[in-house]
């Protein structure tokens, strides 16, 4: 379509295929099947660019998670897919992939409508990623092993270990990266030999709920993957479940900290992918030029609703004023706007509770002495906010301390290179999950990077994700490593046989 975009009506920018999508009747996805909720509920699904319904689903109840678990427990005990033969996991997961490429379209454009990112950055990069995932786990479906054993046990003994799937899987998402959050979590699970619920967020279910027509047309058996749409207490009574063995969550602090309490019940597995508030030093040795708009896009990609966004911009003295004015300068070049619109570089805050609250907390640390470069409120309808960057940021500030999920960056000057101080400022939060140093100094590079306690640390990057790459977080940002090596771990439980033979 070549004609210029518009606000008016967004949906005249989708493709026909999405288009027919949400003017469906979504339901939960359970056994293989799509059902109505036990009580018939629905919710509205909102385009956060521009405050409309564009959508509803199913709004499940505890009921309906009781026959989601026993869809995945029967499922699971039954061995329709604990027991599937390896190479078959390898290539139903490498199928999904080439499904997730078949209908990249339909969930780039439902991502955009539901969270709000720009269209390109969602399909040529979310979804692109999450298909991705799926063909990276699909190599370890055939390659969970154990070890044998020497021990020194009287008579002759053959002693090995075996890796087992943990069970049934509540997968709990956040609202930010919807699908790839989600492959992120299934992709393991199901080469694990796992089966799983998932819970989308609230805000943004639609992708999920294409998700389940590609398992559908992919093949995979009756309550491997069952999907219910509802609020907190639907994840709060998946974290209840007495039959739930394992509760994978990315979401806030506050939300995984009640998440460890309610897991306590059964004792059940739990990983979590927590808040950050990750820091970012620049160095004068750097490549200047090239680091200020990637420091910019640390905090602005997702309209800096991102776990790892690197909101705490250390700048060294020799080289503040220039990164200041050019973070600035990069900053008012992007336009705000609707993901559907080519034009745009960030789009919406994803709810007005959520815009609201970056808003204050901006206010508030303008209030305590942050100066203010640029940015600030859009005063569009909707609920965006513009490229924010302060300056003179301390740590006694809100900006500083606390995790802001909007695209406000606070840039503080350092004048040293003493690894010992920067690393204790660095680690100067409750969080640990991400950071980046900018810097050609390959002494400086390690040694700061093996202080920093956070669980990625960059070198003259930031925001760079690979599959192969352990993705968690050090003290309040998280328990476990999703993705990578280390994701097979959480969803598997080692067992050991030892066997007398003599």
């Amino acid at each position: 379509m070549n004609k210029p975009f518009s606000f008016d009506n967004p949906l005249d920018f989708i493709s026909t295929e999405t288009r027919s999508f949400l003017g469906q009747r979504h339901k939960l996805f359970i056994g293989g099947e799509s059902v109505e909720s036990v009580e018939g509920g629905r919710r509205d699904v909102v385009d956060p660019a521009t405050g409309n319904v564009i959508s509803n689903v199913a709004d499940a109840t505890a009921n309906d998670v009781d026959l989601a678990v026993a869809s995945a427990r029967k499922a699971f005990d039954g061995g329709v897919w604990r027991t599937t033969k390896p190479l078959e996991r390898v290539k139903l997961l490498w199928r999904i992939a080439e499904l997730i490429d078949k209908h990249a379209v339909q969930l780039a454009e439902l991502d955009t409508l539901d969270e709000g990112s720009p269209y390109g950055v969602v399909k040529n990069g979310y979804i692109a990623g999450a298909a991705e995932h799926f063909r990276y786990f699909s190599g370890w479906a055939n390659k969970i092993n154990g070890d044998t054993l020497p021990v020194s046990l009287p008579g002759d003994w053959h002693t090995y270990t075996t890796r087992e799937p943990v069970g049934v899987v509540a997968q709990i998402l956040p609202w930010n990266v919807p699908f790839l959050m989600m492959a992120w979590k299934l992709a393991p699970a199901l080469a694990a030999g796992c089966t799983v619920v998932v819970k989308p967020a609230e805000d943004t279910p639609l992708s999920a709920m294409l998700f389940a027509e590609i398992c559908r047309e992919a093949g995979v058996p009756e309550g491997v993957v069952n999907i219910v749409t509802g609020d907190g207490k639907i994840g709060a009574a998946l974290v209840d479940h007495a039959d739930v063995d394992k509760v994978g969550f990315t979401g806030s602090t506050a939300t995984g900290q009640a998440i460890v309490r309610g897991a306590s019940g059964n004792l059940k597995r739990v990983s979590l992918e927590l808040g950050g508030k990750s820091p970012v030093f620049v160095f004068p040795d750097a490549d200047i030029d090239a680091a200020i708009p990637q420091v910019a896009e640390a905090v602005y990609l997702n309209s800096g609703q991102a776990c790892s966004a690197g909101t705490r911009l250390y700048i060294h003295e020799d080289v503040y004023d220039r990164v200041i004015e050019g973070v600035a300068a990069y900053s008012e070049t992007l336009k705000l706007g609707h993901g559907l619109d080519p034009a745009t570089n960030m789009g919406p805050i994803i709810s007005a509770k959520q815009f609201e609250r970056v808003n204050r907390l901006l206010d508030t640390g303008l209030k305590e002495g942050a100066q203010l470069v640029t940015g600030g409120n859009a005063g569009m309808d909707g609920f965006f906010v513009k490229p924010t960057l302060l300056r003179d940021v301390t740590p006694d500030m809100c900006v500083y301390r606390e995790e802001i999920f909007g695209p406000v960056i606070s840039a503080m000057k350092i004048d040293s290179r003493n690894i010992e101080a920067l690393a204790l400022e660095a680690n100067n939060t409750e969080y640990g999950l991400a950071a980046s140093i900018w810097t050609n100094d390959l002494k400086l590079a390690h040694g700061l990077a093996g202080r920093i306690r956070a669980g990625t640390v960059w070198v003259n990057a930031h925001n760079m994700i690979d599959p192969s790459m352990g993705w968690g977080g050090f003290k309040q940002s998280g328990w476990g490593r999703e993705m990578g090596r280390s994701a097979m771990d959480i969803y598997t439980e080692q067992k050991t046989v030892a066997m007398k033979i003599g």
